[in-house]
């Protein structure tokens, strides 16, 4: 046992990564949810009811699938976490059940998010439907277009969806004005940031909600392999929610070696990645210091991925302080590579991923297992918001 710890100290730093870098219009709002949110979080009501909803609502717990076809062409035990069996497909609504819940407590009657591949937009709506709770979701235009599908089910389920035009309109570009308008209705607002990313307490905030995956996934494995842990864990990696929140309670034991997967786009000797710990350095950007991409002046330099919710420039601090601390070792996998193993795991297992989950399935082809070794795939997401860009890549095969 190492003894280390996922979260930050009392100013919201994983070592050098976090803080909260925020406009003063945002101060009150930030001290309040630094204030209160673990004793919201720890209190029987919240858990109640959180649990409940997960159970109830969300579909959980998610299964732990032994994908025995996968494991014979990849040469050991593979398992999935089947959060593309979730409400809404994907582990999104985990965090945004959590954060409607926060909102409650905080008095919040006014909800926006960001969304990039749309899942975290359609599980917000979702909440907001559940709650009857205003909702206008931030996205940007390259977004809406590659995402329709998720874009019309936001629609459908009442949230306003703002187009954003502005740098290379995915979702870096949601995110700033997903901010300003939270600095315009600071009051009546609460914004619910989709990943581990953004000013202190919000990495925290969700990956506290997001551990729910890997609470399962230790507990679920203990019960097919009786005393024992995965020897691997697998999870794509764009801000960061879903691998920190599968990463959680193992990052204090070395019996469990933790893979986070970010997206290469066409290969990290091109201009068109967005593999931000390959390629990055220290920055703030959205309220925190983190590893971003950036040129020589310091400007974000803008991120490809041809999967919508991978291409972010940064990454959660909590993955950057991992990564410092060696805890967590990170690879990164192009398009073709994401393409090819999502292409994989439907023949071989009737299962359509997400592309961001492909990414982590695709992990498997690059690494060297032995046979008596056990790898867990996280597989945050299902395939359907990615159809349009499969049949655009694999034709009618």
């Amino acid at each position: 046992m190492n003894n280390i710890s996922a979260h930050p100290d009392s100013d919201g730093f994983y070592g050098d990564y976090g803080g909260a870098y925020i406009p003063e219009m945002l101060l009150p709002n930030i001290q309040e949810l630094k204030e209160k949110y673990l004793e919201i979080l720890e209190s029987p009501s919240f858990i109640k009811e959180f649990t409940s909803l997960l159970r109830d609502y969300t579909g959980r717990p998610t299964p732990l699938f032994h994908s025995k076809r996968l494991s014979q062409k990849i040469g050991c035990s593979v398992y999935l976490k089947r959060e593309d069996l979730n409400h809404t497909g994907a582990h999104k609504i985990n965090n945004t059940i959590g954060q409607v819940l926060i909102a409650g407590f905080l008095g919040k009657s006014r909800i926006i998010a960001e969304t990039g591949a749309g899942q975290h937009g359609v599980a917000t709506a979702t909440v907001c439907a559940l709650k009857g709770l205003e909702c206008i979701i931030y996205m940007g235009a390259l977004d809406i277009e590659r995402q329709a599908l998720n874009v019309y089910k936001m629609k459908m389920l009442g949230a306003k969806v703002v187009p954003v035009h502005s740098g290379n309109k995915t979702l870096k570009d949601a995110t700033n004005e997903a901010i300003r308008d939270w600095i315009n209705h600071p009051e009546e607002t609460h914004y619910i940031i989709g990943s581990v990313v953004g000013p202190h307490p919000y990495p925290d905030i969700v990956t506290r909600l997001q551990s729910v995956i890997g609470h399962e996934i230790k507990q679920q494995f203990k019960e097919k392999n009786p005393g024992k842990n995965p020897d691997y864990i697998i999870a794509c990696v764009g801000g960061g929610s879903n691998a920190a929140g599968a990463f959680y309670p193992f990052i204090s034991t070395d019996e469990t070696q933790l893979i986070g997967v970010e997206a290469a786009g066409k290969g990290n000797e091109t201009s068109m990645s967005a593999a931000t710990l390959e390629l990055g350095r220290p920055g703030i950007i959205h309220g925190s210091m983190t590893i971003l991409m950036q040129d020589q002046d310091g400007q974000i330099t803008e991120p490809y991925s041809i999967s919508a919710g991978l291409d972010y420039p940064g990454i959660g601090p909590v993955h950057a302080w991992l990564d410092a601390k060696g805890l967590v070792k990170y690879l990164s996998v192009t398009d073709e590579e994401a393409l090819q193993a999502a292409k994989d795991l439907t023949v071989l297992e009737g299962i359509i991923p997400a592309l961001e989950s492909a990414h982590a399935i695709a992990a498997l082809y690059k690494m060297n297992f032995r046979s008596d070794e056990t790898v867990v795939v996280n597989l945050s997401g299902r395939g359907d918001k990615d159809m349009s860009t499969y049949k655009k890549e694999f034709g009618d095969e």
